[in-house]
């Protein structure tokens, strides 16, 4: 198999966009649109990837990192002078080279694939990745001639009434016998209204080369989607937001109204796990087996286990176990551990805690910065005092203990193993196992206080 190459054009500010945020790097269902094409030519095994960077140079790699080699195109003068700037890593070179454009997040894999596969089975110097589109104004039409082989691309504006006609457009990937590519972008000029270099010249120069262009027409017309500006980019998340839903319905997970689920593409889900609308799931969250998710309920890079149920809820950067019951209007903050057969009900908060096996805060409770054993208690609001303004502190809640209601925990503290706290105690020393501590003040009840109350009025 031929050598492949790769070149992302990703140097273009996108001043449509009119957003201080570079084009490439708006994301679509949580992955900036040049991440989602770089990890689909990854899946193409290219020996080299070259990413054209400009604007946002350095932004668009350290979001990259080392999955690609960088070249700067300093000033934006066409789509041929940006594929010029990785000649020094690529010419010369055997192989095929596919062209992707950086803002066209929803291009698939196997597209790309058969698209290289169609450019090597015909022996072509050039192949253009084409799609069929209801209107085609505004779009560079493909000309074939007898043999299905393209005679020209011609823009919308040059077109004669019969060409307009012509129904097949150019989507802007292409794939090229890398030798050849970079042989003909020395002859591109700029001698057009816009003074820049344009990769579809590279066409008609192999044309006259009497080299063999073709075009692969791909079905999907969605997955050439090129995003430009705002509305463009809602409507890539769209598409992308049901392609990924009906991914995972494939593989046995039900959504119950899909339209109003947003899932981000990184997301694992376990077959006969149910999500419920307004369901939030981003970031690289893995979700087990038959759970229940939702609704109004978000969960952003969290591993949860099997047989859970989180409702209405909030969870951030988190383990949560199996057979765990979240909800509904829990708050599980970012580096906590929920052990399996774990109950956190309703106005619980919990933050960089762990939650032993079979314990349970059923309701109005913070725990920050707490170590929770197994099978504890945690009655009705009681907290953690963790924080002294300047420092936060932790609090150990060993096996078997039981938190009376109303319950402050003033950290650093340990409550030992099987101890109870009595409800409305305010604890500042460490609690022995077994023991039973009471923190609050004596009971003083003054007859008539309210009669003499109200004499004073």
């Amino acid at each position: 198999m031929p050598n492949r190459y790769a070149v992302i054009l990703a140097a273009g500010q996108g001043t449509r966009m009119k957003s201080k945020l570079y084009k490439v790097l708006h994301p679509v269902c949580g992955k900036p649109m040049v991440q989602h094409v770089v990890d689909q030519v990854t899946e193409l095994n290219v020996q080299e990837m070259v990413t054209i960077i400009g604007h946002g140079a350095e932004m668009v790699k350290a979001q990259l990192g080392d999955t690609s080699l960088y070249a700067l195109q300093e000033e934006q003068l066409g789509t041929a002078h940006a594929v010029m700037q990785a000649q020094s890593m690529l010419e010369g070179k055997d192989g095929v080279t596919i062209v992707v454009c950086g803002d066209t997040p929803l291009i698939k894999a196997e597209t790309m694939e058969a698209l290289i596969k169609h450019h090597e089975d015909l022996a072509a110097k050039a192949t253009i990745l084409t799609a069929r589109i209801d209107d085609p104004t505004g779009y560079g039409r493909i000309i074939r001639n007898e043999n299905g082989l393209v005679e020209k691309i011609v823009e919308h504006k040059d077109a004669s009434d019969a060409e307009r006609k012509v129904n097949e457009i150019n989507t802007g990937t292409y794939c090229f016998d890398n030798r050849a590519l970079f042989e003909a972008l020395k002859n591109v000029n700029n001698h057009n209204v816009q003074g820049e270099y344009y990769l579809p010249d590279i066409i008609e120069i192999l044309k006259k080369q009497g080299e063999v262009v073709t075009a692969y027409q791909t079905n999907d017309l969605e997955e050439t989607l090129g995003v430009n500006d705002r509305i463009a980019l809602a409507e890539a998340e769209r598409i992308m937001r049901k392609r990924t839903n009906e991914a995972h319905m494939r593989n046995g997970v039900t959504i119950i109204d899909p339209a109003n689920t947003y899932i981000e593409t990184d997301v694992v889900i376990g077959q006969d796990t149910v999500i419920y609308p307004g369901t939030m799931i981003k970031g690289k969250t893995t979700i087990g087996a038959d759970c229940f998710i939702g609704p109004n309920t978000e969960i952003d890079a969290c591993e949860i286990g099997s047989e859970s149920v989180i409702r209405q809820s909030v969870a951030h950067k988190s383990l949560i176990g199996s057979h765990v019951n979240i909800g509904p209007f829990a708050h599980i903050r970012p580096e906590s551990t929920v052990h399996d057969d774990v109950k956190i009900g309703n106005f619980v908060e919990i933050k960089k805690a762990v939650f032993g096996k079979g314990s349970k805060a059923s309701h109005l409770s913070y725990i920050g910065d707490a170590e929770v054993g197994s099978d504890v208690n945690i009655g009705c609001g009681s907290i953690t005092v963790n924080y002294d303004g300047k420092n936060k502190f932790l609090t150990k809640i060993e096996d078997g203990v039981f938190i009376g209601c109303n319950s402050n925990l003033v950290a650093p503290v340990t409550i030992g193993k099987g101890a109870y706290v009595a409800a409305g105690s305010t604890i500042t020393k460490d609690v022995p196992g077994e023991a039973l501590a009471i923190a609050r003040a004596h009971q003083v009840n003054k007859e008539d206080y309210v009669q003499k109350l109200n004499v004073r009025k």
